[in-house]
């Protein structure tokens, strides 16, 4: 319970702390709800693959090998500076947000899947989440190490359940951002603020060692 309770604290802190799939989401969420939904379910996704690979040891290979770890850096850099590239020029045309074609109780698919696929490549080459779930989770961990695997799935799984929550009620305020964005001056300025964040980071994470 202890390990639980200090282990539920420092979640809290990781996801106070803006990423880049705080603001793939916030994108996502300003456009449409079911869209931010799908981004941030796509996002604790990609966290599944990176809980599987610590359960299963991959990260310890992935972690040992600087050509590994660094690949995996800059394929999520170049994949953030794409994201914000693309805002640029949306602000810079003047386009629309793409808005799903809906048809009754369903969202368009293509849509749907392109949100949650920019939240779960944004986690997966992320090599930050690849860490934490290497060296920070197994500081939780405790037992024999036939045990070990089930308490990284558990601890995992919390991290997964909270993570959603956190990033549902963020997209609902991100909701509040949605009538600003009907004016076209005021959707460029959007675009090209996260754009620019999106490029930032991604440069950031590209630039540390």
């Amino acid at each position: 319970m202890t390990n639980l309770l200090g282990f539920l604290g420092v979640l809290m802190l990781a996801y106070l702390v803006p990423g880049p799939d705080f603001l793939v989401i916030v994108r996502a969420g300003a456009r449409n709800t079911a869209l931010g939904r799908a981004a941030a379910w796509g996002a604790q996704s990609g966290l599944c693959v990176h809980m599987c690979a610590a359960a299963l040891g991959l990260s310890v290979i992935a972690a040992r090998s600087a050509y590994a770890f660094t690949v995996i850096k800059l394929a999520g850099a170049a994949y953030l500076v794409f994201l914000g590239v693309r805002a640029l020029l949306a602000a810079r045309s003047g386009a629309a947000p793409a808005r799903p074609h809906r048809t009754p109780g369903r969202e368009h698919p293509g849509t749907f899947r392109s949100s949650f696929m920019e939240g779960f490549l944004t986690n997966v080459l992320n090599p930050k989440a690849a860490l934490f779930f290497l060296s920070v989770l197994p500081q939780f961990v405790t037992g024999t190490d036939g045990s070990a695997t089930g308490q990284i799935f558990l601890l995992g799984a919390v991290d997964i359940a909270v993570g959603l929550a956190y990033w549902f009620a963020l997209v609902t305020f991100a909701a509040r951002l949605r009538p600003l964005l009907t004016d076209i001056a005021k959707r460029r300025i959007w675009d090209r603020v996260s754009g620019s964040l999106l490029i930032g980071v991604g440069v950031g994470i590209a630039a540390t060692d």
